[in-house]
């Protein structure tokens, strides 16, 4: 009978403690501690809201959502060192581009109907490049809203929050064969008004200030005749100047100083693919834009060569590019372990500089969250408007006298009409020489020049010629593109789906020729049918311009440095919510 009475005892004495644990647990549920939500790993099945928190100061927070934790389609950023929330790039294309406008929808209205989410948001964007841009207006201009698409990964028991997630879930691929640069346009418009970044697992200082910076761009004054900037030029000018004038002002970048050289922190000066180290070095100089204290950083910069990582690591002929992706994989483990800036974005504020044809497949893995500015920016092979930018590709031949030569003939005495030379890489050179190779005498149209005097001949060629031929090679991209600039020659590109270079700024239509591949044997009428007049203007405004494409020994106000940099910034503000 003792025995009995005490196994009673012992029962209620057990009743009680699981009792009291139960109830410190709800305590820790309703605060949602930092190591997660409890509840849901023990009834998976069980759908926990997560309610919106205060928004004093400006804080950015999560929306009000639910997760259902046996649904992988859902994504969320909370308190949870497990989840984040990824806004993928709708790049479906609208119906209408607004001309001339400045958007700034505001849609925070978050409708939860069965567990899917439909978030709409809000964003600032330039309008389509102008006609005329002398009387730009900025306007307040209202959309209906759209759907973010989000996606759930959470990682395994075992794994460390401390790794670079692969990217498995790439942007909404393109619907067309061939994007026209209007069509661009649209999917640039597009992008800037629905493209939001992932959201930081904690606010941060420097996220407010971002929001309180698109704000102004917002309310950017009206430039009249500004003797520095020739408005026909921009889509936008007076937003182009504010814009450039708050990263004077504003912007701070962190350079990690990890990782061995000679892939990390070793610029490479020459050659086609140098746009990558002259950034680099210029950059690692600066002191103006950079910041020794990564807690007062508003990007981060990851400062590897995709150049020296193909030259140091690819095994020739192996056709595999694993182990460079892995390196990159082991660099990013480093920074997300030592650093928790990583882990707050899961990348999207850190940004790469890479010029290599590889770079865009190398990168997408695990840096796919990134920034990526890519000299081989192709609509079809995942550039992602509103977040990628457009590198340009420039072929130093000197790095101690990089603006050699600079400059050509007057149009009125250009007495050659197009011009060609090069290695026939890829299909669209041969098409090109199939047709016009010694077929016309004002198409001057040849295969690659003889070694000794070829670079003296071609650059002769290209300061003599009205247009100068940039023909796509293996990949979009193509060096040509810049030295027809530098020259003052018009420049025909023939590269279906290339993303030209700072097109979130510049008006290209207005100083370069596309022609769609298609067109090749139909090039020559096509230039024929520019006008005298038209080409000259057309000249005219390559000469403007060029300032944009040049590498200065030191960089200068508005040149090439600058206006990567200026992308950069530029779709780092489209990635911040408004305050």
């Amino acid at each position: 009978m003792k025995l009995f009475t005490k196994c009673q005892a012992e029962t209620r004495r057990l009743i009680w403690t699981i009792g009291v644990m139960f109830s410190l647990v709800l305590i820790f549920q309703y605060f949602e501690l930092p190591f997660g939500i409890f509840i849901p790993s023990l009834f998976p099945s069980v759908k926990v809201p997560l309610v919106e928190e205060s928004k004093e100061n400006g804080d950015l927070l999560p929306n009000h959502k639910i997760i259902d934790h046996n649904n992988s389609s859902i994504y969320n950023a909370s308190n949870s060192n497990d989840t984040y929330l990824t806004q993928l790039n709708d790049t479906r294309i609208s119906g209408s581009t607004p001309k001339e406008s400045l958007d700034f929808e505001k849609h925070n209205k978050t409708d939860v109907d069965h567990g899917k989410i439909n978030t709409t948001n809000s964003s600032f964007s330039v309008g389509s490049p102008p006609q005329d841009n002398s009387n730009t207006s900025l306007v307040v201009k209202k959309e209906s809203p759209e759907p973010v698409h989000t996606e759930l990964k959470q990682k395994g028991k075992t794994s460390s929050t401390n790794t670079a997630p692969k990217i498995t879930k790439k942007p909404e691929t393109p619907v067309l064969d061939v994007y026209s640069v209007s069509d661009m346009n649209k999917l640039l418009v597009k992008s800037q008004a629905s493209y939001y970044s992932v959201i930081p697992k904690w606010p941060s200082a420097t996220e407010r200030e971002l929001q309180a910076v698109t704000l102004q761009i917002e309310n950017a004054p009206i430039v009249k005749n500004d003797p520095k900037l020739y408005a026909p030029l921009y889509r936008n000018v007076s937003i182009f100047k504010r814009s450039y004038e708050l990263m004077e002002q504003t912007l701070k970048i962190y350079i990690y100083k990890e990782g061995d050289r000679p892939i990390l922190h070793t610029p490479v000066l020459t050659g086609i693919y140098a746009s990558e180290g002259w950034f680099m070095k210029q950059l690692e100089n600066n002191r103006q834009f950079v910041t020794k204290n990564p807690r007062k950083a508003h990007m981060f910069y990851l400062p590897f060569s995709s150049r020296m990582l193909e030259e140091t690591l690819y095994v020739v002929d192996s056709h595999s590019h694993k182990n460079l992706i892995q390196f990159l994989k082991n660099y990013l483990d480093i920074i997300a372990t030592k650093y928790p800036y990583w882990n707050r974005t899961g990348g999207a504020d850190h940004f790469l500089v890479a010029c290599h044809d590889w770079a865009p497949s190398e990168t997408k893995r695990y840096m796919g969250k990134c920034i990526r500015a890519l000299c081989n920016a192709d609509v079809k092979e995942g550039f992602v408007f509103g977040k990628d930018v457009s590198l340009p590709e420039t072929y130093v031949h000197s790095p101690k006298d990089v603006l050699r030569n600079i400059g050509g003939k007057p149009a009125s005495k250009r007495s050659t009409l197009a011009f060609f030379a090069g290695s026939m890489h890829g299909y669209v050179r041969p098409i090109l020489l199939q047709h016009w190779e010694n077929k016309d005498p004002d198409m001057k149209i040849f295969g690659k020049l003889p070694r000794k005097k070829g670079n003296k001949v071609y650059v002769n060629y290209m300061k003599s010629s009205k247009y100068c031929i940039c023909a796509k090679g293996y990949e979009v991209n193509s060096p040509r593109v810049v030295e027809a600039i530098f020259y003052d020659c018009v420049p025909v590109i023939i590269s279906d789906n290339f993303v030209p270079p700072f097109l979130e700024v510049l008006n290209w239509e207005s100083f370069a020729v596309f022609v769609p591949e298609k067109d090749i044997p139909n090039l020559k009428n096509i230039l024929v049918s520019i006008s005298d007049r038209k080409y000259r203007r057309l000249q005219m405004m390559v000469k403007k311009v060029q300032k944009h494409f040049l590498w200065n020994p030191k960089p200068v106000k508005y040149d090439i440095f600058h206006m990567i940099l200026h992308s950069i910034w530029y779709n780092r503000l489209h990635q911040i919510r408004p305050m």
